[in-house]
């Protein structure tokens, strides 16, 4: 049996439609209807009975859809070990990032990692912050940088440096004169902020809701440089943190810190990560790229590098 056709079974089954799963799996209705036809010729039962225009699972099929999910599972399963054998035996880094990370971390951290050790093969790929998470999760990937929280039971997370989530309004918004300003100083602005793929778009949201409203977010984007850019046309605000502030450069905006919290906590922390699997061995290249970001890193905090 093959694993592909266990997949064409599988969207069968979930569309009721042979037209419909040729269309989600870019194959020909004949081409579908031949592999569900092999299958039932393989184990000898009916899979689907077409009840007007759906096609149902027989009872052979709900039993075969039931040990086809631990079919697939097992399968993967295995992919994903021999994948992480690979990558350990061949001296493997495979980095995904969250976008703007980069900015932290600087570019030449990975082009200085790569000149030192052009014995390991090196991958870099970035994606939205959930995004990342979810390829991680699903076992993509063998190292991350990201935006915290993370289930410290399956990661081993090293923060990387965090920061105070600021306001960012144009220098002639009101807003611009205060020293601090609170949450409820958000209701009612015009706020671009970050989409829901984002962790800092959950962080405002969830802290507006805790203060009875929800933000007024005129436009979803998919990093800070347009957020800037709709603030310095004064467009409304948004919300931006120290070192992407520095990294724009740009004379007419203003961040605005927010008020502490009752204990003198900040209320509104970002905080980079970088995390690898908790209950899994790591290869050698892994661990020696995991030792270079952190020495780097602290090379920028003591000045040595300039970021």
């Amino acid at each position: 049996m093959d694993i592909k056709n266990i997949n064409v079974f599988e969207v069968v089954a979930r569309e009721k439609s042979i037209t419909k799963a040729s269309k989600f799996l870019y194959m020909t209705p004949q081409g579908v209807s031949k592999i569900i036809r092999n299958l039932e010729k393989e184990y000898d039962c009916e899979l689907f009975q077409r009840k007007g225009n759906k096609f149902e699972l027989t009872e052979s099929g709900e039993c075969f859809f039931k040990h086809m999910k631990k079919i697939e599972a097992v399968y993967y399963n295995m992919e994903i070990e021999l994948m992480s054998i690979h990558q350990k035996n061949q001296r493997i880094v495979d980095l995904l990032s969250a976008y703007g990370i980069l900015r932290l971390v600087t570019p030449e951290c990975l082009i200085v990692f790569k000149e030192k050790h052009p014995e390991i093969e090196f991958y870099y790929r970035e994606y939205p912050d959930y995004q990342v998470e979810r390829l991680f999760d699903n076992q993509e990937g063998n190292i991350v940088f990201t935006i915290s929280n993370f289930d410290s039971d399956k990661y081993d997370v090293t923060v990387l440096e965090s920061f105070k989530i600021k306001l960012l309004v144009h220098k002639d918004h009101p807003l611009a004169k205060k020293s601090h300003v609170s949450i409820k100083d958000l209701k009612g602005e015009p706020l671009y902020i970050e989409n829901r793929d984002f962790r800092i778009h959950h962080i405002i949201v969830d802290a507006c809701k805790d203060e009875g409203f929800s933000p007024n977010i005129i436009f979803e984007t998919s990093g800070f440089s347009l957020c800037h850019k709709m603030v310095k046309r004064k467009k409304g605000i948004s919300v931006t943190v120290d070192f992407v502030f520095d990294d724009m450069k740009e004379s007419n905006l203003v961040m605005v810190p927010f008020e502490a919290k009752e204990n003198g906590e900040y209320p509104l922390m970002w905080s980079i990560c970088m995390l690898i699997r908790k209950h899994q061995i790591q290869g050698k290249a892994v661990e020696i790229f995991y030792q270079h970001v952190k020495e780097w890193m602290q090379a920028i905090h003591d000045g040595r590098i300039k970021r």
